[in-house]
């Protein structure tokens, strides 16, 4: 399971930066304006062999200082709570300002180890500038550029080093693990609490090593699975946080952590900008999906035409995946929630399929032959054999061919269309792999 690391600090110092950097993309934005991150950024970085994932939490801008300081001061305390290791980054150029202070101040008094990370040290003079970090209190500075990359690898070194060792004593192995996700007020702990809300003695709860998600075991009705939460089970933070945010910590933790996610959306108020954050997060970590359309109740209008449009909607939003089943439920009247926990179970099954590589290649090979790839720069492709390979964590095909670097990904999801419509794989998302034969 993988810790997470957050980077906080004051807004311009650089934080967008070194998020690139440690994840080696360009998912953030960065310019020269301070408050430029407003979204929050999810990434996975590999050092050494060690994985963990980086959250940038940015800084917000609102034209009054004294809400500017307060939203800061909110997200740091939101990611001292969630993350196994903060990244403190202060800015060699302009020096100590008052709003480092503040954050130091709350970082002393956490528990979580804490790296000072003085940005913007270009050249050797500059290092002579990060001394007066020490004032801060929480050890060496680190002196890196983020915008070069100098100093990043020492940075990872320390990082790994200070990060918790996992252990896994977390959870039974074997027995599904389902997360219900989704942003505030979506319903997540209404829904938990009618799923154990009766027999508590059957629960057992399970609690993660650290402040990680709290496994729920449910072995009732024929089913035995963990649920990871994000919402009722865990205490709530005593912060009134932002929070976009921190459903977004959240989710990042229960969605590592788990097979099928149960994905909530309010019926009320459609499809939202953060349901599909929370949406692409699944994506990223290759999770299998069930979306619940919750307080279906509260809809007046209940007819197929309603029904057909909210799906269709979902799915132009969440596409190219569109594969996944939609409940429209309602967790206060417990209108079809045995429903979510039936489907996330086959979900969970159709992640563990096995196709036999005859009958693949039976399927499979007429179809390839009948629409090959499209060829590229005179060259003809040809695919022979196809096959799915063993022991990985989602179905992964791997497709045999003379020029597999041509094959584009328009034909992989053409392949993955007809593996889909020949199998049932409804939920899953998988891998599909061009090799050469």
């Amino acid at each position: 399971m993988a810790n997470l690391v957050a980077i906080v600090g004051r807004p311009n110092v650089g934080k967008s930066t070194l998020f690139n950097r440690l994840t080696k993309t360009r998912h953030a934005i960065v310019s020269e304006e301070a408050g430029t991150t407003r979204d929050r950024q999810y990434g996975k970085c590999d050092w050494c062999g060690n994985e963990f994932s980086v959250v940038d939490t940015g800084g917000w801008v609102v034209n009054s200082d004294d809400i500017f300081e307060e939203e800061i001061r909110k997200q740091v305390m939101v990611a001292t709570e969630e993350a196994d290791l903060i990244l403190f980054l202060v800015d060699v150029t302009t020096g100590l300002t008052d709003l480092d202070e503040d954050v130091a101040t709350i970082l002393r008094r956490t528990k979580l180890p804490v790296v000072l990370v003085a940005n913007k040290t270009d050249n050797n003079q500059q290092r002579y500038d990060s001394y007066e970090f020490y004032k801060l209190g929480l050890g060496d500075p680190i002196c890196i550029s983020s915008a070069t990359g100098s100093g990043t690898g020492d940075l990872l070194d320390i990082v790994v080093e200070k990060l918790p060792k996992k252990t896994n004593e977390e959870a039974e192995e074997g027995i599904p693990r389902f997360a219900v996700v989704g942003r505030p007020n979506a319903g997540k702990s209404s829904l938990v609490n009618a799923f154990i809300g009766e027999d508590r003695n059957i629960v057992t709860d399970i609690a993660g090593t650290t402040r990680d998600s709290i496994y729920t075991r449910y072995d009732k009705f024929g089913f035995d699975f963990y649920l990871v939460d994000t919402a009722g089970i865990r205490r709530k933070n005593k912060v009134s946080e932002n929070l976009e945010f921190y459903s977004v910590m959240r989710s990042i933790r229960a969605i590592e952590n788990s097979d099928v996610c149960v994905l909530m959306i309010d019926a009320t108020r459609g499809i939202e900008a953060q349901d599909m954050n929370i949406f692409q997060l699944i994506q990223k970590n290759r999770k299998s999906l069930v979306v619940v359309v919750n307080k279906w109740d509260l809809v007046e209008n209940k007819d197929q035409i309603v029904i057909k449009t909210f799906e269709n909607a979902i799915r132009e939003r969440m596409a190219p995946f569109t594969d996944f089943p939609i409940i429209f439920a309602s967790a206060l009247t417990k209108q079809r929630i045995f429903k979510v926990l039936e489907t996330a179970k086959e979900v969970y099954l159709n992640r563990k399929r096995r196709i036999g590589t005859t009958k693949l290649n039976e399927v499979m090979l007429p179809l390839i032959e009948a629409f090959p790839p499209p060829s590229t720069k005179g060259k003809y492709i040809k695919i022979k054999y196809c096959a799915q390979l063993p022991d990985t964590q989602i179905p992964s095909f791997v497709f045999y061919a003379n020029l597999p670097q041509y094959v584009k990904e328009p034909y992989k999801r053409f392949l993955e269309n007809k593996i889909r419509s020949n199998w049932d794989l409804h939920g899953c998302p998988i891998n599909i792999f061009v090799r050469q034969k």
